[in-house]
This record gives C-alpha cells, structure tokens and sequence, in this order.
C-alpha cells in the first residue's frame, strides 16, 4: 500500500512551488497551515514539508510554521532543507516532526549524518538522494558531485539507512511524469528498502504507475497546487487502496 505526501515548501511564511529547484521561479500557494489542514480533511495522514528558506542560508529557519502545523494538526511529518548541524536536527524534532531529510550533509559530511542516524534510528533519518540524470546534487541542488545514484543509494544501506527520499530534479514542479524506470531499479535492487518518490507527478495516472512499482510513498506537490490532481481524487484513492 503506497501512501500519498503531499508537499509543502515554504519560504517567507508562504506556501510555494517551484521549477526544478530554481528560486527564481518560486509562485505562492498561500499558508501553509491552511494548506495542511486542507490534506487532513481529505484524509492525507503524511506531510512533507521543506524549507527553502533553510536550504537557501543552509540552516534550519522556518521551524515556527513547522511546528503550527504539528501542533494543529495530526499529520505526521518529514522535514528538510538546511540541515546542517544537530542543533538544525533537534530544533525540527522538538518543533514535532518525525522524521528528518539528510542530503547534503551525506555527502558532505558522513560521519555526521551516521551519528544522526545511531541516535535517532533508521525510521527517523531519511537519506535525501536528489538526482539530475543519474547523478546526485546538493546544496539546494546547485552543486553536481558526479556520485552515481544507485551507487550512493547502495553505500548507506550496509550503514544503517533504511529509508530513501528520492527525487529526480529535472523533472520536479515540471509536470511531466516521474522517473519511474528508476524507482523500479532501486525496488529491483533493494526489495526492502523503504523507498519515497519525488518530482515530476502531473496527474492520477503517474500515481498509479509508481504505485504497481511498489514504492512505500510518493510526494506530490506542484499537481496539487495546479489542481492537476485535486484532493478529492487523492481522498478517493486513499479509500480505495487503504
């Protein structure tokens, strides 16, 4: 049973979407709580929200709002952009999420994310793989590192990490379809990983796709905020494949 997330991405205070990544193309969708109590009362049980204001200054920011959503409303919720430092993961936990986003500092700094890791436990520690044609970005997706995805993907499973985000860049907020070639190898190559699907989803039928891939969850953000996909229709799959 694959779950539905929907997005959230915030910056200054608002709810927004952008195009690949690029802040320059940001367009505002309103707030952000609104919009979680929105997924609530279609029956949406996750949340996915990410602060590009955070990802911007690499620290976390927006945590306030953050925390609004997890105090108003019962959603269970992963949070990224900006996660730098341990004082950035306790100030997202304490602020009620349950699970954290580590891409960037993967890479940059694996010892750190591996503690982050011990201490929290698998199901709390999401490894971010953001990808642009097979290879991993960081940093706000600015910098190519030239690492294979599957490479990088099959690294930390040994390590410890037992759950994915997986997001392929060129396609997010661009409603074209998701990569899902690509998620069918990660299922192929590692049936237990607990895989998340992210960018490209354009409407109902991409979601059903993803769904015969077997992938635990899938994050749909722009389609949403572009009635592609309206919340009846997510509510209505939920019902059904519940």
């Amino acid at each position: 049973m694959m779950t539905i997330v929907p997005a959230i991405d915030i910056m200054e205070g608002k709810c927004v979407r952008l195009s690949r990544g690029d802040f320059s193309s940001s367009k505002p969708y309103g707030d952000p709580l609104d919009m979680a109590m929105q997924f609530e009362d279609h029956g949406m049980t996750r949340l996915h929200m990410v602060d590009l204001d955070g990802a911007r200054e690499q620290r976390v920011v927006n945590y306030r709002i953050i925390e609004q959503v997890a105090l108003k409303t019962g959603l269970v919720i992963d949070a990224g952009g900006g996660i730098r430092t341990s004082e950035d993961v306790r100030i997202l936990f304490d602020s009620g999420v349950s699970m954290i986003t580590g891409g960037s500092i993967a890479v940059r700094e694996k010892e750190l994310f591996l503690e982050w890791l011990s201490e929290y436990g698998s199901d709390r520690i999401f490894l971010g793989a953001d990808f642009r044609d097979g290879r991993i970005a960081i940093a706000g997706w600015n910098e190519e590192t030239g690492i294979d995805l599957m490479e990088f993907i099959a690294g930390f499973i040994p390590l410890g990490v037992r759950k994915v985000i997986c997001t392929d860049i060129d396609r997010d907020g661009m409603l074209e379809g998701p990569a899902v070639s690509t998620y069918s190898e990660i299922r192929k190559h590692h049936p237990g990983l607990f895989i998340v699907a992210s960018g490209g989803i354009s409407g109902m039928e991409d979601i059903e796709h993803l769904r015969e891939t077997g992938l635990d969850e899938v994050i749909v953000g722009k389609a949403i905020y572009e009635k592609r996909i309206s919340l009846k229709d997510l509510e209505s799959f939920i019902m059904n494949h519940h």
